[in-house]
């Protein structure tokens, strides 16, 4: 899935409650890529390029509306703007639909020139640059909106999740301390373990993370998910299953959508060969190719008759981004050509392309599968270098590795 993500959530307030999840949205960021294309960007505030695509009972939705409909009769109110484009981005990281980043981007178009003094266009800003992939220019913007207000905790959140894609700890924790003044102490503390948790201090940061969560008392709704996401994850790599499964579904309990979630559980479920799970799981979420990969592999395990239907559906949306150029879902299309086509060879090739950019353990996973399979082991060389230089502690790699190393094993 990738996703991939990154240091926990940012906890503040703001844009009507909201809360962003850099961790979450930067795994998914990868990947989640709708059958669509790229983000499209209208021409005019008032141009209606299409219906939204979630429920008209979605209150998200409804404001947003609501909100556009006040941008028209006041085009020039800039706070609006922003407030509009960052509540679009919440709902692609929430939907998996890009398209909503696309007017994300198109609502703060016409501040470029106003607004170099406005921390929060920078922020929204950077958040649509690493959404694209875009991380140099997205770092830049969101150290330009700390700068302007150094006591906000998103840019720096957002930062740090942009260190832990790139597999760059060090930064990545400096940012995790530069939280721990202005940010919910739960959540420096679950910026702080996920560094450690990737770079040999594993057992240690499941079990500081848990203490703190226990400890916090009440906390955002968001910022919870985040911590029980991140502490399944955990729990996985250290093989205990029960514990896992029980930080998923106290994560899934609130009732937050994040497709991060959803598909990290979808995959523990397909480890523990529950396909049927799965199914009932991501039932509707066909829209996000994050989930509709993993109603692919679910269906096709569980003989379910709606799983070549998946399958093409996924084959037309990865068709067309390769097409336009797009690569932001090459983690996925390389799962897809691995589990559902049976193509090592493509798979390999797409998983190394994405290597470059991506470095997540996910990343390393696909391309040393692909590799194994394909009988081409030093294409897994960048991701078996980055798991035992950074310690990195799962067995599930550890055992990939050691396979691609041993002599002849993957000829």
């Amino acid at each position: 899935m990738r996703a991939r993500v990154l240091p926990p959530p940012p906890p503040g307030e703001g844009w009507g409650g909201g809360i962003v999840r850099p961790f979450f949205l930067l795994l998914a960021l990868c990947v989640s890529f709708v059958a669509a294309a790229a983000p499209f960007t209208p021409a005019n505030d008032n141009d209606v390029v299409e219906r939204l695509p979630a429920g008209a009972s979605d209150p998200s939705v409804r404001r947003v509306d609501s909100l556009r409909k006040q941008l028209a009769a006041r085009p020039n109110d800039n706070a609006l703007r922003l407030e509009i484009a960052r509540r679009y981005f919440d709902l692609a990281m929430a939907q998996g639909d890009p398209r909503y980043v696309g007017y994300a981007s198109a609502a703060i178009a016409p501040l470029a020139a106003s607004s170099a003094n406005d921390a929060q266009y920078w922020l929204v800003k950077g958040m649509v640059q690493q959404y694209s992939h875009d991380f140099k220019g997205a770092l830049e913007s969101l150290a330009k909106a700390r700068d302007l207000d150094p006591q906000a905790v998103e840019a720096t959140a957002w930062r740090s999740a942009i260190h832990m894609v790139q597999a760059n700890y060090d930064e990545a924790l400096s940012e995790c301390t530069r939280l721990v003044p202005n940010a919910h102490p739960l959540h420096a503390q679950g910026c702080t373990a996920y560094v450690q948790a990737s770079t040999g201090q594993l057992a240690p940061a499941y079990e500081a993370l848990g203490k703190a969560l226990a400890t916090a008392g009440t906390v955002a709704p968001e910022l919870a998910v985040w911590t029980r996401t991140r502490l399944a994850e955990m729990a996985i790599r250290l093989q205990r299953w029960p514990e896992a499964e029980s930080h998923f579904k106290e994560a899934l309990a609130p009732g937050v959508t994040d497709q991060f979630l959803l598909g990290a559980f979808a995959d523990f479920l397909l480890q523990q060969k529950r396909p049927a799970e799965v199914l009932t799981l991501l039932a509707g979420w066909e829209r996000s190719d994050i989930l509709l990969l993993r109603l692919a592999l679910a269906g096709r395990a569980a003989k379910n008759p709606r799983a070549a239907d998946w399958a093409s559906q996924l084959r037309d949306r990865f068709a067309a981004a390769a097409l336009r150029g797009d690569r932001l879902h090459e983690q996925e299309a390389a799962r897809f050509e691995l589990d559902i086509e049976g193509n090592p060879t493509k798979a390999v090739d797409l998983a190394t392309r994405n290597y470059q950019d991506q470095k997540e353990p996910r990343d390393a996973e696909i391309l040393m599968r692909a590799a194994l399979a394909a009988k081409q082991p030093r294409a897994a060389s960048p991701a078996i270098a980055w798991l035992r230089t950074n310690k990195y502690e799962d067995p599930q790699l550890a055992a990939l590795a050691d396979r691609l190393t041993t002599p002849g094993a993957a000829r």
